[in-house]
Protein backbone atom coordinates (compact mmCIF):
# COMPACT_ATOMS: atom_id res chain seq x y z
CA UNK A 1 0.00 0.00 0.00
CA UNK A 2 1.40 3.26 -1.10
CA UNK A 3 2.29 5.93 1.45
CA UNK A 4 0.85 9.46 1.08
CA UNK A 5 3.33 12.24 1.43
CA UNK A 6 1.81 16.11 2.43
CA UNK A 7 3.52 19.31 0.95
CA UNK A 8 3.49 21.88 2.61
CA UNK A 9 3.56 25.31 -0.43
CA UNK A 10 3.91 28.28 1.23
CA UNK A 11 3.47 31.28 -0.74
CA UNK A 12 6.10 34.46 -1.41
CA UNK A 13 4.94 37.62 -2.30
CA UNK A 14 6.36 38.85 -5.33
CA UNK A 15 9.02 41.77 -4.97
CA UNK A 16 8.56 44.74 -6.94
CA UNK A 17 10.18 45.82 -8.87
CA UNK A 18 10.42 49.90 -10.04
CA UNK A 19 10.48 49.99 -14.17
CA UNK A 20 12.21 52.83 -14.72
CA UNK A 21 10.67 53.30 -18.56
CA UNK A 22 7.21 52.86 -16.98
CA UNK A 23 7.85 56.09 -14.80
CA UNK A 24 9.04 57.96 -17.22
CA UNK A 25 6.35 57.15 -19.51
CA UNK A 26 3.61 57.85 -16.78
CA UNK A 27 5.17 61.74 -16.35
CA UNK A 28 5.62 62.67 -20.39
CA UNK A 29 1.87 61.52 -20.91
CA UNK A 30 0.84 63.40 -17.76
CA UNK A 31 2.82 66.49 -18.99
CA UNK A 32 1.01 65.79 -22.24
CA UNK A 33 -2.53 65.77 -20.71
CA UNK A 34 -1.76 68.83 -18.88
CA UNK A 35 -0.48 70.80 -21.34
CA UNK A 36 -3.88 69.31 -23.84
CA UNK A 37 -5.98 70.62 -20.71
CA UNK A 38 -4.35 73.84 -20.47
CA UNK A 39 -4.71 74.36 -24.23
CA UNK A 40 -8.50 73.65 -24.72
CA UNK A 41 -9.42 75.40 -21.19
CA UNK A 42 -7.42 78.59 -21.81
CA UNK A 43 -7.61 81.84 -23.86
CA UNK A 44 -5.85 81.70 -27.62
CA UNK A 45 -4.29 84.64 -28.94
CA UNK A 46 -4.38 84.67 -32.87
CA UNK A 47 -1.44 86.19 -34.03
CA UNK A 48 -1.15 88.92 -37.13
CA UNK A 49 2.10 89.68 -39.02
CA UNK A 50 2.80 93.34 -39.31
CA UNK A 51 3.83 94.11 -43.05
CA UNK A 52 4.72 97.57 -44.55
CA UNK A 53 1.30 98.80 -46.91
CA UNK A 54 -0.33 101.95 -48.11
CA UNK A 55 -3.68 102.91 -48.39
CA UNK A 56 -5.03 105.40 -50.90
CA UNK A 57 -8.92 106.98 -50.75
CA UNK A 58 -9.89 108.69 -53.72
CA UNK A 59 -12.78 109.93 -55.26
CA UNK A 60 -13.13 110.52 -59.27
CA UNK A 61 -15.13 113.60 -60.59
CA UNK A 62 -15.20 115.68 -63.81
CA UNK A 63 -14.06 119.35 -63.24
CA UNK A 64 -14.92 121.95 -65.35
CA UNK A 65 -11.91 124.62 -65.57
CA UNK A 66 -12.01 127.46 -65.64
CA UNK A 67 -9.64 130.14 -66.78
CA UNK A 68 -8.64 133.84 -67.44
CA UNK A 69 -9.42 133.33 -71.25
CA UNK A 70 -9.86 136.33 -73.60
CA UNK A 71 -11.61 135.68 -77.39
CA UNK A 72 -9.84 137.44 -80.24
CA UNK A 73 -12.02 138.06 -83.20
CA UNK A 74 -11.02 138.21 -87.00
CA UNK A 75 -10.16 141.96 -87.90
CA UNK A 76 -11.54 141.04 -91.60
CA UNK A 77 -13.07 138.08 -93.69
CA UNK A 78 -10.90 135.61 -95.43
CA UNK A 79 -9.50 132.40 -95.34
CA UNK A 80 -7.35 131.82 -92.13
CA UNK A 81 -3.93 130.02 -91.86
CA UNK A 82 -1.86 130.17 -88.40
CA UNK A 83 1.94 130.72 -87.73
CA UNK A 84 2.36 129.58 -84.57
CA UNK A 85 1.06 125.72 -83.18
CA UNK A 86 -1.80 125.41 -81.00
CA UNK A 87 -1.00 125.32 -77.10
CA UNK A 88 2.59 127.31 -77.46
CA UNK A 89 3.35 130.78 -75.74
CA UNK A 90 2.91 133.84 -77.86
CA UNK A 91 4.09 137.38 -77.09
CA UNK A 92 2.53 140.36 -77.72
CA UNK A 93 3.27 141.22 -81.40
CA UNK A 94 4.44 137.46 -82.23
CA UNK A 95 2.70 136.68 -85.91
CA UNK A 96 0.21 134.63 -84.89
CA UNK A 97 -2.30 134.26 -88.10
CA UNK A 98 -2.73 135.22 -91.45
CA UNK A 99 -5.73 136.08 -93.88
CA UNK A 100 -5.91 135.48 -97.38
CA UNK A 101 -9.02 136.52 -99.79
CA UNK A 102 -8.27 131.93 -101.02
CA UNK A 103 -7.36 128.94 -99.91
CA UNK A 104 -3.66 128.62 -99.71
CA UNK A 105 -2.24 125.56 -101.49
CA UNK A 106 0.21 124.02 -99.18
CA UNK A 107 3.05 121.01 -99.86
CA UNK A 108 2.11 117.73 -97.65
CA UNK A 109 3.34 115.18 -99.14
CA UNK A 110 7.24 116.38 -100.15
CA UNK A 111 9.61 114.75 -98.17
CA UNK A 112 12.50 116.99 -96.91
CA UNK A 113 14.80 117.00 -94.34
CA UNK A 114 12.73 119.51 -92.60
CA UNK A 115 10.27 117.15 -92.51
CA UNK A 116 12.02 114.40 -91.28
CA UNK A 117 11.97 113.74 -86.95
CA UNK A 118 14.93 114.83 -85.27
CA UNK A 119 16.62 112.59 -82.49
CA UNK A 120 15.29 114.17 -80.04
CA UNK A 121 11.92 113.87 -81.27
CA UNK A 122 11.98 110.03 -82.08
CA UNK A 123 14.00 109.44 -78.77
CA UNK A 124 10.77 111.43 -76.76
CA UNK A 125 8.17 108.84 -79.04
CA UNK A 126 10.66 105.87 -78.18
CA UNK A 127 10.56 106.74 -74.73
CA UNK A 128 6.41 107.25 -74.38
CA UNK A 129 6.04 104.19 -76.01
CA UNK A 130 8.42 102.24 -73.56
CA UNK A 131 6.74 103.97 -70.87
CA UNK A 132 3.51 102.97 -71.58
CA UNK A 133 4.58 99.54 -72.66
CA UNK A 134 6.25 98.99 -69.11
CA UNK A 135 3.23 100.50 -67.16
CA UNK A 136 0.63 98.94 -69.04
CA UNK A 137 -2.50 98.25 -66.80
CA UNK A 138 -5.41 96.37 -68.65
CA UNK A 139 -7.36 97.99 -66.11
CA UNK A 140 -6.32 101.45 -67.01
CA UNK A 141 -7.34 101.21 -71.34
CA UNK A 142 -7.82 104.92 -71.36
CA UNK A 143 -3.71 105.24 -71.30
CA UNK A 144 -4.13 104.22 -74.46
CA UNK A 145 -5.87 106.85 -75.56
CA UNK A 146 -3.13 109.37 -73.41
CA UNK A 147 -0.26 107.82 -75.47
CA UNK A 148 -2.27 108.08 -78.89
CA UNK A 149 -2.49 112.14 -77.68
CA UNK A 150 1.12 112.55 -77.07
CA UNK A 151 2.39 111.00 -80.08
CA UNK A 152 -0.03 112.51 -82.33
CA UNK A 153 0.89 115.84 -80.46
CA UNK A 154 4.68 115.40 -81.62
CA UNK A 155 3.97 114.55 -85.58
CA UNK A 156 1.48 117.47 -85.38
CA UNK A 157 4.14 119.44 -84.25
CA UNK A 158 6.18 118.14 -87.20
CA UNK A 159 3.77 119.01 -89.07
CA UNK A 160 2.82 122.35 -88.64
CA UNK A 161 6.59 123.38 -88.68
CA UNK A 162 6.34 122.54 -92.21
CA UNK A 163 3.15 124.48 -92.91
CA UNK A 164 4.49 127.36 -91.13
CA UNK A 165 7.56 127.42 -92.68
CA UNK A 166 5.92 127.47 -96.06
CA UNK A 167 3.37 130.20 -94.73
CA UNK A 168 6.61 132.31 -94.01
CA UNK A 169 8.00 131.84 -97.50
CA UNK A 170 4.40 132.74 -98.88
CA UNK A 171 5.03 136.43 -96.77
CA UNK A 172 8.17 136.66 -97.81
CA UNK A 173 7.16 136.08 -101.85
CA UNK A 174 4.67 138.95 -101.57
CA UNK A 175 1.58 136.64 -102.23
CA UNK A 176 -0.93 138.56 -103.45
CA UNK A 177 -3.62 139.74 -100.86
CA UNK A 178 -1.81 137.50 -97.69
CA UNK A 179 -2.08 139.67 -94.90
CA UNK A 180 -0.42 139.03 -91.62
CA UNK A 181 -1.83 140.02 -88.13
CA UNK A 182 -0.17 139.82 -84.96
CA UNK A 183 -0.65 138.63 -81.23
CA UNK A 184 -2.65 141.51 -79.29
CA UNK A 185 -1.12 140.53 -75.76
CA UNK A 186 0.77 137.60 -73.96
CA UNK A 187 -0.34 134.39 -73.57
CA UNK A 188 -1.00 131.00 -74.04
CA UNK A 189 -2.80 130.29 -77.62
CA UNK A 190 -5.48 128.14 -78.18
CA UNK A 191 -7.61 127.28 -81.56
CA UNK A 192 -10.85 126.87 -80.22
CA UNK A 193 -14.16 128.54 -78.00
CA UNK A 194 -16.83 127.55 -76.46
CA UNK A 195 -18.46 130.13 -75.17
CA UNK A 196 -16.89 129.56 -71.48
CA UNK A 197 -14.56 131.92 -71.92
CA UNK A 198 -15.80 134.62 -69.39
CA UNK A 199 -17.56 131.99 -66.42
CA UNK A 200 -16.52 132.63 -62.87
CA UNK A 201 -17.17 129.82 -60.35
CA UNK A 202 -20.33 131.79 -59.36
CA UNK A 203 -21.88 131.23 -62.82
CA UNK A 204 -21.53 126.97 -62.90
CA UNK A 205 -24.52 125.57 -62.80
CA UNK A 206 -25.33 121.33 -63.18
CA UNK A 207 -26.17 121.43 -66.36
CA UNK A 208 -22.49 122.70 -67.10
CA UNK A 209 -20.72 120.26 -64.52
CA UNK A 210 -22.84 117.41 -66.92
CA UNK A 211 -21.85 118.53 -70.04
CA UNK A 212 -25.42 119.12 -70.71
CA UNK A 213 -25.76 121.43 -73.90
CA UNK A 214 -21.70 121.44 -74.10
CA UNK A 215 -20.24 122.73 -77.70
CA UNK A 216 -16.90 123.14 -78.65
CA UNK A 217 -16.09 125.35 -81.90
CA UNK A 218 -12.50 124.60 -83.62
CA UNK A 219 -11.00 127.15 -86.28
CA UNK A 220 -9.07 125.28 -88.85
CA UNK A 221 -6.52 126.15 -91.14
CA UNK A 222 -7.02 127.02 -94.54
CA UNK A 223 -10.93 127.52 -93.61
CA UNK A 224 -13.33 130.78 -94.27
CA UNK A 225 -14.20 133.38 -91.45
CA UNK A 226 -15.85 136.62 -91.49
CA UNK A 227 -14.99 139.87 -89.82
CA UNK A 228 -15.73 139.45 -85.97
CA UNK A 229 -16.07 136.08 -85.88
CA UNK A 230 -13.69 134.36 -82.54
CA UNK A 231 -10.50 132.77 -84.61
CA UNK A 232 -8.34 132.04 -81.41
CA UNK A 233 -8.13 132.98 -77.46
CA UNK A 234 -5.15 133.37 -75.33
CA UNK A 235 -5.06 131.89 -72.00
CA UNK A 236 -3.58 134.63 -69.89
CA UNK A 237 -2.90 133.47 -66.26
CA UNK A 238 -0.68 130.40 -65.35
CA UNK A 239 -3.31 130.50 -62.00
CA UNK A 240 -6.84 128.18 -63.20
CA UNK A 241 -9.53 126.25 -61.29
CA UNK A 242 -11.75 123.21 -61.65
CA UNK A 243 -14.79 123.06 -60.41
CA UNK A 244 -16.51 119.53 -59.17
CA UNK A 245 -19.90 118.89 -58.19
CA UNK A 246 -19.94 117.85 -54.23
CA UNK A 247 -22.42 115.60 -52.37
CA UNK A 248 -23.63 117.40 -49.33
CA UNK A 249 -22.05 114.42 -46.92
CA UNK A 250 -18.41 114.77 -48.88
CA UNK A 251 -18.75 119.08 -48.74
CA UNK A 252 -19.79 118.69 -45.14
CA UNK A 253 -16.17 116.45 -44.42
CA UNK A 254 -14.51 118.70 -46.59
CA UNK A 255 -15.64 122.16 -45.26
CA UNK A 256 -12.21 122.86 -43.46
CA UNK A 257 -10.13 120.96 -45.83
CA UNK A 258 -7.32 124.16 -47.51
CA UNK A 259 -5.53 121.91 -49.63
CA UNK A 260 -5.55 118.38 -51.60
CA UNK A 261 -3.89 116.31 -53.87
CA UNK A 262 -5.28 115.46 -57.35
CA UNK A 263 -4.25 112.67 -59.67
CA UNK A 264 -5.35 113.24 -63.60
CA UNK A 265 -6.83 110.85 -65.32
CA UNK A 266 -5.35 111.88 -69.01
CA UNK A 267 -1.83 111.26 -67.52
CA UNK A 268 -1.71 110.28 -64.03
CA UNK A 269 0.22 112.84 -63.04
CA UNK A 270 -0.39 114.07 -59.46
CA UNK A 271 -0.50 117.70 -58.37
CA UNK A 272 -1.55 119.62 -54.87
CA UNK A 273 -4.66 122.40 -55.52
CA UNK A 274 -5.64 125.03 -53.26
CA UNK A 275 -9.31 123.83 -51.79
CA UNK A 276 -12.68 125.46 -50.71
CA UNK A 277 -16.36 124.26 -50.58
CA UNK A 278 -18.57 126.74 -52.71
CA UNK A 279 -22.59 126.50 -52.42
CA UNK A 280 -24.03 127.14 -55.12
CA UNK A 281 -27.59 126.59 -56.40
CA UNK A 282 -29.18 123.55 -55.42
CA UNK A 283 -25.55 121.88 -55.11
CA UNK A 284 -22.35 122.20 -53.30
CA UNK A 285 -18.84 122.82 -55.68
CA UNK A 286 -15.00 121.79 -55.35
CA UNK A 287 -12.98 124.53 -56.03
CA UNK A 288 -9.52 123.15 -56.77
CA UNK A 289 -6.85 126.51 -57.14
CA UNK A 290 -4.11 125.21 -59.36
CA UNK A 291 -0.77 127.50 -59.99
CA UNK A 292 1.08 125.13 -62.58
CA UNK A 293 0.19 122.89 -65.26
CA UNK A 294 -1.97 125.15 -66.66
CA UNK A 295 -0.24 124.52 -70.78
CA UNK A 296 -0.57 120.44 -69.91
CA UNK A 297 -4.37 120.97 -69.73
CA UNK A 298 -5.13 124.02 -71.56
CA UNK A 299 -6.57 122.47 -74.44
CA UNK A 300 -9.49 120.69 -71.93
CA UNK A 301 -12.42 122.17 -70.77
CA UNK A 302 -13.49 119.13 -69.25
CA UNK A 303 -10.86 116.66 -66.82
CA UNK A 304 -11.41 113.47 -65.08
CA UNK A 305 -9.68 113.94 -61.95
CA UNK A 306 -9.23 111.29 -58.98
CA UNK A 307 -9.45 113.60 -55.53
CA UNK A 308 -6.75 112.02 -52.88
CA UNK A 309 -8.28 112.44 -49.72
CA UNK A 310 -5.51 109.78 -48.43
CA UNK A 311 -2.95 108.78 -49.30
CA UNK A 312 -0.34 106.93 -46.40
CA UNK A 313 2.23 104.64 -46.22
CA UNK A 314 3.40 103.24 -43.01
CA UNK A 315 2.76 99.52 -41.35
CA UNK A 316 -0.25 98.35 -41.98
CA UNK A 317 -2.24 96.91 -39.28
CA UNK A 318 -6.04 95.51 -38.60
CA UNK A 319 -8.46 97.23 -36.48
CA UNK A 320 -8.98 94.71 -34.21
CA UNK A 321 -5.63 94.69 -33.38
CA UNK A 322 -5.52 98.33 -31.25
CA UNK A 323 -6.57 98.52 -27.95
CA UNK A 324 -5.90 101.15 -25.21
CA UNK A 325 -3.99 100.73 -22.07
CA UNK A 326 -3.44 103.34 -18.67
CA UNK A 327 -0.16 104.22 -18.09
CA UNK A 328 0.86 106.33 -15.08
CA UNK A 329 2.58 109.74 -16.20
CA UNK A 330 5.91 110.42 -14.68
CA UNK A 331 8.52 113.68 -15.37
CA UNK A 332 11.51 112.03 -17.50
CA UNK A 333 13.79 113.76 -15.02
CA UNK A 334 13.19 111.13 -12.40
CA UNK A 335 14.61 108.27 -14.71
CA UNK A 336 17.93 106.86 -13.43
CA UNK A 337 20.62 104.17 -14.04
CA UNK A 338 20.93 101.54 -11.14
CA UNK A 339 23.90 100.48 -9.40
CA UNK A 340 26.34 99.39 -12.09
CA UNK A 341 23.90 98.43 -14.88
CA UNK A 342 22.86 100.50 -17.42
CA UNK A 343 19.36 99.40 -17.08
CA UNK A 344 16.63 102.67 -16.69
CA UNK A 345 14.48 102.58 -13.76
CA UNK A 346 13.29 105.07 -10.83
CA UNK A 347 14.02 105.94 -7.13
CA UNK A 348 11.26 104.61 -4.73
CA UNK A 349 10.59 106.03 -1.58
CA UNK A 350 10.26 103.32 1.16
CA UNK A 351 10.87 105.59 4.15
CA UNK A 352 14.59 104.76 4.73
CA UNK A 353 18.06 106.41 4.01
CA UNK A 354 18.60 104.45 1.07
CA UNK A 355 16.07 104.78 -1.77
CA UNK A 356 14.99 101.29 -3.45
CA UNK A 357 15.95 101.30 -7.34
CA UNK A 358 13.76 99.35 -9.78
CA UNK A 359 13.92 98.90 -12.86
CA UNK A 360 11.14 100.21 -15.05
CA UNK A 361 10.41 100.11 -19.03
CA UNK A 362 9.62 103.21 -20.60
CA UNK A 363 6.18 102.71 -23.51
CA UNK A 364 6.44 106.34 -24.56
CA UNK A 365 8.48 109.51 -24.68
CA UNK A 366 6.38 112.96 -24.81
CA UNK A 367 9.03 115.32 -26.11
CA UNK A 368 6.70 118.21 -25.71
CA UNK A 369 5.87 117.49 -22.29
CA UNK A 370 8.72 115.86 -21.32
CA UNK A 371 6.79 113.09 -19.45
CA UNK A 372 7.16 109.46 -19.96
CA UNK A 373 4.43 106.26 -19.51
CA UNK A 374 5.08 103.60 -17.03
CA UNK A 375 3.06 100.65 -16.55
CA UNK A 376 1.14 101.05 -13.40
CA UNK A 377 1.16 97.35 -12.90
CA UNK A 378 4.80 97.52 -12.00
CA UNK A 379 4.02 99.64 -9.11
CA UNK A 380 1.97 99.19 -5.27
CA UNK A 381 -0.22 101.87 -4.85
CA UNK A 382 0.50 105.40 -2.83
CA UNK A 383 3.57 104.79 -4.50
CA UNK A 384 6.13 107.64 -4.47
CA UNK A 385 9.46 108.41 -6.48
CA UNK A 386 12.73 110.68 -5.47
CA UNK A 387 14.34 112.42 -8.24
CA UNK A 388 17.78 111.41 -8.45
CA UNK A 389 20.32 113.85 -6.88
CA UNK A 390 17.46 115.52 -5.29
CA UNK A 391 15.15 115.83 -1.78
CA UNK A 392 12.25 116.33 -4.80
CA UNK A 393 9.51 113.53 -4.46
CA UNK A 394 6.41 112.81 -6.99
CA UNK A 395 3.39 110.76 -6.03
CA UNK A 396 2.65 108.16 -8.13
CA UNK A 397 -1.04 109.26 -9.29
CA UNK A 398 -1.80 111.07 -12.99
CA UNK A 399 -2.43 108.22 -15.34
CA UNK A 400 -3.31 108.74 -19.20
CA UNK A 401 -4.03 105.93 -21.68
CA UNK A 402 -2.28 104.85 -24.84
CA UNK A 403 -3.64 103.48 -28.11
CA UNK A 404 -1.52 100.41 -29.04
CA UNK A 405 -1.25 96.85 -29.74
CA UNK A 406 -0.26 93.57 -27.70
CA UNK A 407 3.05 92.29 -29.70
CA UNK A 408 3.74 88.97 -28.98
CA UNK A 409 7.55 88.38 -30.58
CA UNK A 410 8.50 86.90 -27.88
CA UNK A 411 5.88 84.28 -26.54
CA UNK A 412 4.07 86.75 -24.09
CA UNK A 413 2.01 89.93 -24.59
CA UNK A 414 3.76 93.40 -24.81
CA UNK A 415 1.87 96.34 -25.44
CA UNK A 416 3.10 98.75 -27.62
CA UNK A 417 1.93 102.61 -28.39
CA UNK A 418 1.02 103.45 -32.03
CA UNK A 419 0.52 106.36 -34.15
CA UNK A 420 -2.14 106.07 -36.81
CA UNK A 421 -1.97 107.91 -39.84
CA UNK A 422 -4.77 106.90 -42.19
CA UNK A 423 -7.37 104.53 -42.48
CA UNK A 424 -9.79 101.96 -44.53
CA UNK A 425 -13.01 99.96 -43.38
CA UNK A 426 -10.65 97.39 -42.01
CA UNK A 427 -7.07 98.38 -42.08
CA UNK A 428 -4.96 101.24 -40.11
CA UNK A 429 -1.63 102.75 -41.13
CA UNK A 430 0.60 103.37 -38.54
CA UNK A 431 4.26 105.46 -38.42
CA UNK A 432 7.05 103.18 -38.50
CA UNK A 433 10.28 103.91 -37.33
CA UNK A 434 9.34 104.26 -33.42
CA UNK A 435 11.45 103.06 -31.14
CA UNK A 436 8.12 102.92 -29.36
CA UNK A 437 5.94 101.35 -31.84
CA UNK A 438 6.19 98.63 -34.30
CA UNK A 439 8.28 97.13 -36.90
CA UNK A 440 8.24 95.25 -39.96
CA UNK A 441 7.23 91.88 -39.15
CA UNK A 442 6.28 91.92 -35.91
CA UNK A 443 3.96 89.50 -34.28
CA UNK A 444 0.57 91.11 -32.52
CA UNK A 445 -2.49 90.15 -31.56
CA UNK A 446 -5.25 89.76 -33.78
CA UNK A 447 -8.24 91.10 -31.38
CA UNK A 448 -6.09 93.74 -28.46
CA UNK A 449 -8.95 93.94 -26.43
CA UNK A 450 -8.86 90.28 -25.40
CA UNK A 451 -4.93 90.40 -24.20
CA UNK A 452 -3.11 91.85 -21.25
CA UNK A 453 0.27 92.88 -20.36
CA UNK A 454 2.41 89.89 -20.00
CA UNK A 455 -0.42 86.92 -21.05
CA UNK A 456 0.90 83.80 -22.23
CA UNK A 457 0.56 83.52 -26.26
CA UNK A 458 -0.38 79.46 -27.16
Amino acid sequence: MAENHTTNITAFRKKWNINIGIVIFGVVFIYLLVTVLMYLTSKHISAYEVREGSILKDNAYTGLAIRNEEVVTAEQSGYINYFVSEASKVGAKTKVYSLSPKQLEFNDTVSTDSQELTAEERDSIYLKTQSFSENYNGCSFNEVYSLRDEISSVLESKSNQSRQAQLDEMVQAGTDGLQVFNAQSDGVILYSTDGYENLTVSDVTADMLSKKNYNSVNIKNNSKVNSGEAIYKLVKDDDWSLVIPLDDKTAKNLADTKSVKVQFTKDQVKERASFQVYSAKNTNLGILTFHTSMVRYAKDRYLDIELILEDESGLKIPKSSVTKKDFYLVPENYLTQGGNSKETGVLINNNSDDAQFKKVDVYYRDTETGMVYLDPNAFDKNTTLIKPDSTETYKLKKTKSLQGVYNINKGYAVFKQIHILCESDEYYIVESGNSYGLANYDHIALVGKDVRENDIVY
